[in-house]
């Protein structure tokens, strides 16, 4: 795909031309270096007759790289001042739709129009979990998705047992997540205090939880990681209201020792665990 007809924006300027400034309180620090801009758009692999969904696209910058591959590129931006700026950006590309909205309280079958769509998105890291979960619990469901997050999380989201969290935990159920790239905070405007890196996540065609079990599975999970430093044993009496011996008496039966802290389980034991519940 060609994007070198594509051209660089600069978002100080267009910011200023709307009398806007980047909203803290939003995490808005709006990418605009074209090489890591054409890198996203490549690690999306984008088809002819795709749908693709992005998440916060701000000012445009990253939607017209994958507008020029994709069938249809449906966005929504939560920041109802970047809708101005934004349309005008995007008038040369008939293929893309702007919502004003929460992604969180939408419906995406009202976005995308198939199944195994593409959703990128470059977001906050607080709202990661959530809007994976969203995506992935909704319908449609994508195929691929593509985040540009910061390198610490994305390294958190990829780690393997010994070193898991809930993050990782609640996308790994997933799908599976690999960093294909790095951006250093100078290519976005303003820039972050950390660099940031691409994550993409492959999504299975089943989650390695039944779908029936997700819930009871995230409660677990959300116990066993609710008090750092404990034992399995002692946060999962306190995260699931149950006695001690009944909680070391579970992990036994799972083949778990209750000593164990919650960052060196693989997700399989976790569902044993959840199994034997």
């Amino acid at each position: 795909m060609n994007y070198a007809s594509i051209p660089p924006l600069d978002a100080a300027a267009v910011l200023k031309r709307y009398g806007l400034r980047a909203d803290k309180k939003l995490g808005q620090n709006f990418l605009q270096d074209s090489f890591a801009l054409e890198k996203i758009a490549l690690a999306a692999e984008i088809q002819r007759d795709d749908c693709v969904l992005e998440i916060g696209p701000g000012l445009g910058s990253l939607t017209r790289y994958l507008a020029v591959s994709a069938r249809k590129v449906a966005t929504v931006e939560l920041d109802p001042e970047l809708i101005p700026p934004l349309k005008a950006v995007l008038t040369p590309y008939a293929n893309v739709s702007i919502a004003q909205g929460d992604i969180l309280k939408l419906s995406l079958a009202d976005l995308v129009d198939q199944p195994g769509y593409i959703a990128a998105a470059n977001i906050p890291y607080n709202i990661t979990s959530a809007i994976i979960r969203h995506l992935l619990e909704s319908e449609p469901k994508p195929r691929r998705i593509v985040l540009t997050i910061q390198k610490e999380v994305a390294e958190r989201v990829c780690a393997k047992p010994g070193d898991l969290s809930l993050l990782a935990l609640s996308v790994q159920v997933y799908g599976s997540p690999r960093m294909v790239g790095r951006i250093p905070a100078g290519s976005f405007y303003p820039a972050p205090k950390v660099d940031s890196a691409i994550l993409r996540v492959d999504i299975y065609d089943q989650p390695l939880i039944p779908r029936e079990n997700l819930s009871r599975f995230f409660k677990l999970i959300k116990a066993g990681f609710g008090q750092k430093r404990k034992t399995l044993r002692n946060s999962l009496s306190a995260g699931l209201s149950i006695g001690k011996a009944e909680a070391e008496s579970a992990l036994k039966e799972a083949g778990v020792d209750p000593m164990r802290r919650a960052e060196t389980l693989s997700l399989n034991e976790w569902k044993a665990i959840m199994e034997v519940g």
